[in-house]
């Protein structure tokens, strides 16, 4: 076990859902599943290859989640990421990262640790786009998965580009279309938005591309100004994001991706994947298992 000291937060604008943060939702448990049905099916096809393995779970919680039950009194637990990543059976992995930021669940994480002397776990204190950006490997010796979880809108374009340059870590996004939608109103101008929302949405895209979101529109007011608008909805900001990632990663970024929604059947997050190794059997590979996942679960 390693704990590094906490390097703080991600300053303006991190616009954290706090219901996401105290309770997951049936979005929560398909998410998991596909994240397991994926480390299982990962571990199992490179078991007899010289590599070592390693999960990374920068965002990894206290293990546990908790869900609310339709009795507001009432709470059910389920495994966490950490957890589901530990349990894998057929081949364990090598090595298992816990980045989180929160010191009450490190603690957690920690008695985790404990519990299993066995193995080969590392909790890291600290905020996960940090950890990513400093951390080094071998990463000729090295394969693994690396799971990107956020409350919201933390993770931050140049980790992704950090993530692509290592050639080792299939990637799971969970890209948060709800929170994002929520920060770009769609009767507004881009330069109406309050300073805040406009940093953060450049640090997750990267740049200003968000704003290309935004269309003249024909009708102007009655004083002459042209008012700008973007479609309703979320499919217009992913395919944005969708775009640049299909430019990072090429050919290792996979299209198809899972929509979570919550209860009222509206869109809350992106699940999306990107594979690690530039090798083309390796690309293929790793794509046709999660395809089958995202598209049979």
């Amino acid at each position: 076990m390693v704990t590094t000291p906490d390097v703080g937060g991600t300053g303006v604008g991190d616009h954290i859902d706090e219901a996401k943060a105290r309770y997951g939702g049936r979005w929560t448990s398909e998410k998991l599943d596909i994240l397991e049905r994926y480390l299982d099916a990962y571990t199992t096809a490179l078991k007899n290859q010289r590599f070592q393995l390693m999960y990374i779970d920068a965002f990894a919680g206290s293990g546990y989640v908790e869900l609310q039950q339709n009795d507001p009194e009432a709470t059910e637990f389920m495994r966490g990421s950490a957890r589901i990543a530990l349990d894998i059976g057929d081949k364990q992995f090598d090595r298992l990262i816990f980045v989180e930021k929160d010191r009450g669940r490190c603690d957690e994480l920690d008695r985790l640790s404990a519990d299993r002397p066995d193995r080969d776990i590392r909790i890291v204190h600290a905020e996960a786009n940090r950890f990513l950006h400093d951390h080094h490997q071998d990463w000729r010796r090295w394969r693994g998965v690396l799971f990107l979880d956020p409350f919201a809108t933390e993770v931050e374009w140049s980790t992704i580009e950090r993530i692509a340059g290592f050639d080792a870590l299939d990637t799971w996004i969970l890209f948060p279309v709800s929170a994002i939608a929520r920060m770009l109103p769609t009767g507004r101008r881009p330069d109406d938005i309050a300073p805040g929302w406009v940093a953060r949405l450049t640090t997750v895209f990267g740049d200003d591309s968000w704003r290309e979101l935004y269309r003249q529109n024909p009708q102007q007011t009655l004083f002459g100004e042209v008012e700008h608008e973007r479609d309703p909805g979320v499919d217009g900001l992913l395919d944005l994001y969708k775009n640049k990632l299909a430019m990072l990663f090429g050919a290792r970024f996979l299209k198809r991706s899972r929509t979570l929604r919550n209860t009222t059947n509206a869109p809350l997050f992106e699940f999306l994947f990107c594979v690690g190794s530039r090798s083309g059997k390796a690309i293929g590979a790793a794509q046709r298992i999660a395809r089958h996942i995202l598209e049979n679960l």
